[in-house]
């Protein structure tokens, strides 16, 4: 996958984080669950973005790390909305999925740039 396609998907994935977001109920959980998942979510394009942008390796890999952390994250406020019964699974697991696909897509990035940033 190349940077552009990274970039937007990241982006749309932050949309559907997003109009999730602005779904959930008022709640004191609901206010709590949609604070942490907004700011992660939106996160990892953000993140992305820096990194494709940095000035050397081990910046690009510093901050690559810090989206993929996020994504985890991201999964983790996802698993708990699902897991509690605030929101049903199956309206869940379109996101969780392709939550799942972002973690494991920049893990296998951040791996790489490890491995070139100790092998140049």
């Amino acid at each position: 996958m190349n940077r552009g396609d990274m970039v937007e998907r990241t982006k749309k994935f932050a949309l559907r984080v997003i109009r999730l977001v602005d779904a959930l109920s008022e709640t004191p959980t609901g206010r709590t669950l949609s604070s942490q998942l907004l700011r992660s979510g939106t996160s990892i394009g953000a993140n992305y973005r820096e990194a494709s942008r940095a000035g050397t390796k081990k910046h690009f890999t510093s901050i690559l790390t810090i989206s993929l952390r996020e994504a985890d994250e991201t999964l983790y406020w996802l698993e708990l909305l699902e897991e509690s019964g605030i929101v049903k699974s199956h309206l869940l697991a379109p996101l969780r999925s392709e939550c799942n696909e972002l973690v494991a897509i920049l893990a296998a990035s951040v791996k790489t740039a490890k491995s070139r940033e100790q092998n140049p």
